[in-house]
Parts: C-alpha cells; structure tokens; sequence
C-alpha cells in the first residue's frame, strides 16, 4: 500500500504549523481509500482518508489529520479495544468515540487548529454533563465511565454528540475495518510514550501547535496496570494454600535427629512439628456498600473478577450487604451469584459503618474481605485479615488498613 496522496500537502504543511503533530505523523500509515463514511478514520496506527477529505478546506484538512494523528499517538483505538475486553457485553463503542474525539478536538483547537464545524470539545461534553475540568483533568477512561455510569448522563452526551454532527471515525485495534498488518510491528505503549515525549519538547521548543500544551493533558499514555490485574494479585495471594504446623506431629527431620540422639545417648533435639496443607478452602468475602453510588458496571466487573478468582482457588464466595448495619449475610453460587444479586432488593441512601462487615467477616474467617464502596464511614480496629476496599471514585481516599483500588482508573 502506497502513502496517502490525499492528505500529503496538509501533513507538509504540519512540518510548518506544528512540529509536534508533524513529528507524530511519522510514525502513523496514512492510505488512501475508495469509499469511506466519514472523511477520515483510524485503526491503531493506520488513518485512511476517504474522497470526502478532499472537498475540505486546507485549513480543516490539517486540523483533521492533526485529530486522527492524535487518536494514534494517545492509542485510543488500542485503549478502546482493551477497555471493550473489560466491559463485555456492557461496553457502549459510542460513548468512547464521544470521549477520544472530545478530548482530541479540544487540544486541536487549543494547539491553534482548526475543525469542520461544528465539533464536538471537551468543554462543551462537560458542560452539558455540569461537570467541571479541562484536558488536565480528564482521561478517555474517565469519561467514559462518567458518562457510561448513568443512563442520565449517557443521555446527556449522546445529546450533544448529535447536536455537534459527531460520527464515528474511531475503530478498535483488531476490529471490523481493521488494518493491524501495516502498524509498524506493533508499536507498544512504552515506545509512544517515547515518541509523544520527544514531539511535545520539540514543539515546546518552537512555541506554537500542541507543544504549547506541554505536559498538561491527563489522556496522555502513562504506566497504568489495570484494577483487575492488581485485583487478581491480591486475592491468588490470600488464597494462597500455605502449611501450618502440626504441633501433635513431629517433623521428619526431627523423627530422624531424635533416632540418632537415642543411639548416641545424647540430648534430644528441640522438638519441630510437622508442616501441613490447610484442610479447609479458602474464602473470600464481598461486602457491597448499599450508601455508596456503585454503577452496575462497576459491581459486574468486580463480581467477574471474584468469581475468576473463586474458581481458580476453589474458594467459597460469601455476601454482605450493609450501610449502618447488615442487610443481606448469605453464601454466594458461583454458578448463580450473577442472578442472584441481579435479584436484591438494596436499600437505597443512609450512612455508611464498616464496623458491622468487618465484625461479621471475622467470625467467617475469610482469606479475604473486599468491600466495594466510596469508603466514606468508621471502620473500627485492623482485622487481621487482609482487606481490600474497591471504590468507584478515580482518586479514592486513604484507608487507615488494607489495600485501596480504584474501580475507576
């Protein structure tokens, strides 16, 4: 496949513009294709240009190849794809094209760009969700969820997508349309994260296009492992068979120094028990905060998780529900549990103490509790379990004991 003779005057033109976007550009493919619903479009690291690209202004040509440029330089195909694994059947692909090209046309216009109108930016997506920010402050993943969450604010964005005349151009790397055989063997995040860091000071240096930006945008790639990796960590290490000593039974090693000791008419040695495997299973206890506003997607992915773990482990899975006190104290089927809570009455509003759930999963003599909530109530002494608290906020607060995981990073 030839490059793009669509697009080649407003690429040369970047050099000029932007030399960060200029920079980007060449490690993107950049073909050109026959039919094509949108003027232009991305998948991983290829952007094709369609005949309606021609029909625009040079100006807008180059604003809109610096916006695909941008959607593979920040991997939001890679990201969609990944973040599609996660959500199953509850992933919404629309909601994430509203999120990346948000993001992406409000640091085009900001780099000094310009955009067929209208289009959809981050500030105007935040001001219908009355949310507050700017690109410092939001990532995909994090609007996405805040739009995702509720049917509300999906509503909301959905709204001004259609009002902006927002289409998708944004495809899931190894998805329909894709065209993963020309990505440059797979460029992998660390070498984008090298690449984005060397065009921002480059066009940083030069003082104009999105180097002005700087390193102010919270969508740019950084290290992050995923809350299901940390999750899974966590519990295979609680469920973790581990042998106990035997104070009844005397180790080998001991039986044989003893043996020698008595023919040697010598002390015998200090007594050592012998070491066995746990006899019963492990457990792991889920307390779901019903104060605390949990999305569905939220609680879905961390239940999968736990139930992933259960099954590996062979460990029983047991239900709390509280907010002052107990609510719901019942084993879980890892063969219904999705049915079952599908099926609680949760009482909505009241405080939240972690004191009650905590006092009843001693008594269970869990591997591990983990509470899903937003953490905001007493807690009471450590346990001497492991506790893991899941919160749904992107920054959640400090926990006196245990490990926190944010739900939603």
């Amino acid at each position: 496949m030839t490059h793009s003779a669509r697009a080649t005057r407003a690429l040369q033109t970047l050099t000029e513009r932007d030399p960060a976007l200029a920079a980007l550009s060449l490690w993107c493919q950049h073909r050109d294709v026959a039919v094509l619903d949108v003027p232009a479009e991305t998948t991983g690291t290829t952007i094709r240009y369609g005949p309606d690209f021609e029909t625009l202004s040079p100006h807008e040509q180059i604003g809109l190849a610096g916006h695909h440029i941008l959607h593979v330089a920040l991997q939001h195909s890679d990201r969609m794809a990944a973040m599609a694994a996660r959500m199953g059947d509850g992933f919404a692909p629309d909601l994430w094209q509203i999120a990346s090209d948000a993001i992406v046309n409000e640091a085009i216009l900001q780099a000094g760009h310009a955009l067929p109108r209208p289009a959809l930016t981050l500030s105007k997506l935040l001001g219908r969700l009355n949310e507050q920010g700017g690109l410092a402050d939001w990532d995909c993943e994090r609007l996405y969820r805040r739009m995702a969450d509720t049917p509300e604010g999906a509503g909301r964005a959905r709204r001004q997508a259609a009002e902006d005349g927002q289409k998708p151009d944004l495809q899931p790397s190894g998805g329909a349309g894709g065209d993963r055989g020309t990505d440059r063997g797979g460029t992998g995040q660390a070498e984008w994260r090298a690449h984005l860091a060397r065009a921002m000071t480059a066009g940083a240096a030069a003082g104009f296009g999105l180097g002005v930006l700087g390193r102010r945008m919270a969508d740019l790639p950084t290290p992050r492992t995923p809350w299901e990796v940390i999750l899974r960590r966590l519990l295979a290490r609680a469920t973790l068979h581990r042998p106990e000593p035997a104070p009844l039974r005397p180790a080998r090693a001991w039986l044989a120094g003893a043996g020698r000791a008595l023919q040697d008419h010598a002390p015998l040695p200090p007594f050592q028990p012998r070491m066995t495997w746990q006899a019963s299973a492990p457990r792991l206890v889920l307390g779901l905060d019903c104060s605390a506003s949990l999305s569905d997607d939220s609680l879905r992915l961390l239940l999968a998780e736990m139930l992933a773990i259960s099954r590996r482990a062979q460990a029983s899975l047991h239900l709390l529900t509280f907010d002052e006190g107990l609510h719901h104290d019942m084993p879980l089927d890892p063969a219904t549990a999705r049915a079952t809570l599908h099926g609680l009455e949760l009482p909505e509003g009241g405080g939240t103490d972690f004191r009650p759930v905590i006092a009843r999963a001693a008594e269970l003599a869990p591997s591990a509790l983990v509470i899903l909530s937003d953490m905001d109530g007493p807690t009471g002494p450590r346990p001497r379990f492991p506790v893991i608290w899941a919160a749904p906020q992107p920054d959640p607060p400090h926990a006196p004991f245990g490990h926190v995981l944010s739900l939603g990073a």
